[in-house]
């Protein structure tokens, strides 16, 4: 996974499928540790053409952003076996906690 965002950058492989999870978890739902008492998707990510949220968002209108994941581990494997689908409640783990 490589990770880059206003001339910040971070890398580092992903090896098991709960760490591929919890990566998604983290890129897609991190806005909700800054914005208190906020919900759903954030309107400024790919999160609305994510296609693994346990419950799917309505579809977007405009051509997604993002290019298909191109290995086992970020197509099926976290699904299958790092535990399941996202939910849209979901947050990312505190510092430390996995």
């Amino acid at each position: 996974m490589i990770v880059i965002w206003s001339g910040k950058y971070h890398a580092r492989t992903l090896r098991t499928p709960k760490e591929v999870r919890a990566t998604f978890i983290y890129v897609l739902q991190n806005w909700k540790k800054h914005i208190r008492g906020a919900s759903g998707i954030d309107g400024r990510s790919s999160g609305f053409w994510f296609d693994g949220w346990a419950k799917a968002p309505p579809s977007p209108t405009t051509p997604s952003p993002v290019a298909p994941a191109r290995t086992w581990l970020a197509s099926k494997g976290w699904r299958e076996r790092g535990g399941g689908p996202i939910g849209v409640d979901e947050m990312p783990a505190a510092r430390g906690g996995g």
